[in-house]
């Protein structure tokens, strides 16, 4: 449990002090700035637990190097890239301003920061909405996959999943009518955010069907081991690739979430980065302990859970939706989804 755990209660520990002198640097106060640090782990990890479960579904069949790499440079990504220097870039691509005047903007007027970021929020959702609402889409329309939790629902998906492009259409379709309800002047923004969002999901997709190992060339002969090597490779890149915009759809709401509890970004920073790295090692510990093969059902949980924060990111263009309750409901899907594996084990 420490091997697992202790490089993430170490970053905590870093992040804990950091949180505590800027707190009385800037005047918050200790306790403060403590409590706000807690509050935002929470968050981030009730946000994002589904997010765990199903990096672990991917990252169980990826070769160790790969493995490795979303474990280390993966963390860099998601706990610096997404936490800190993504929203900086939009809010810069947004004003045009440069990186440094926003950095100053986002020390010295929180306020004006927020508000930028808050309005670029639906592009934001409608790009992270459409890509999970895909990763959704093609775990239920998979027409191969012979187990089934809510056997009802998904034996009727799954037969829809030898319509080819259905899911592509349908994920179009939730866009669309997204992109129609938005503000005249937000319509094409986020139409084209959706649409990218899809794109991206699909040619990663391509790409790790392109490298698939086992592939038969041209001639119709299989692959040489070495070619078969080369495409692992590409492959376990395809999938570190998802994994990192999978990573990056979930973080949305939490960055954008994180301001209605306090405006202060480097408590922000440093309390999503407290949950995102408690994540990584939620998702270490599922793949060392078997969890998905001993609870058959969890991943199934995990991707109703995508389904619903999706429909939550494409709703939150016209309302808001309190990030509280969208982490309890998709911490709902995972907790009914293991209650179900257990009977499901013990009938044996």
């Amino acid at each position: 449990m420490l091997k697992t755990y202790g490089f993430s209660i170490a970053f905590s520990v870093v992040c804990v002090v950091l949180g505590v002198w800027w707190g009385g640097h800037s005047g918050m106060g200790v306790f403060t700035a403590l409590w706000l640090l807690l509050v935002l782990g929470i968050l981030e990890v009730s946000l994002s637990f589904d997010n765990a479960v199903v990096n672990a579904a991917v990252l169980r069949t990826m070769a160790p190097f790969w493995q490795k790499m979303f474990l280390t440079v993966g963390v860099l990504i998601a706990v610096f890239g997404m936490r800190l220097v993504f929203p900086i870039a939009i809010v810069a691509v947004i004003t045009g301003m440069g990186s440094v005047e926003v950095v100053d903007m986002a020390l010295d007027e929180p306020a004006a920061y927020g508000k930028v970021l808050n309005d670029a929020y639906p592009m934001i959702a409608t790009f992270g909405g459409a890509f999970l609402f895909m990763v959704f889409l093609k775990f239920m329309l998979n027409p191969v996959r012979n187990i089934h939790w809510l056997k009802p629902v998904e034996i009727r998906l799954a037969r829809l999943g030898h319509l080819q492009g259905f899911a592509t259409f349908i994920a179009l379709l939730v866009v669309t009518v997204t992109a129609m309800a938005v503000d005249e002047d937000l319509k094409y923004k986020v139409l084209l955010s959706g649409v990218v969002g899809i794109v991206l999901f699909v040619a990663i997709d391509v790409v790790d069907q392109l490298f698939a190992p086992g592939l038969k060339n041209r001639t119709g002969e299989r692959k040489t081991t070495g070619g078969a090597t080369s495409a692992a490779g590409k492959m376990g890149f395809s999938a570190f690739l998802y994994l990192e915009v999978l990573d990056a759809s979930f973080s949305f709401d939490g960055v954008v979430g994180a301001f209605a509890i306090t405006r202060d970004v480097v408590i922000i920073m440093l309390g999503l980065a407290i949950g995102a790295i408690f994540v990584r090692s939620i998702t270490i510990d599922l793949v060392q302990r078997g969890v998905l093969q001993q609870y058959v059902y969890l991943e199934h949980g995990a991707h109703y859970a995508v389904g619903v924060l999706a429909c939550i990111m494409f709703l939150g263009t016209q309302v808001h939706v309190p990030e509280v309750f969208t982490g309890l409901l998709g911490v709902a899907f995972i907790v009914a989804a293991y209650g179900s594996s257990i009977r499901h084990k013990k009938a044996g």
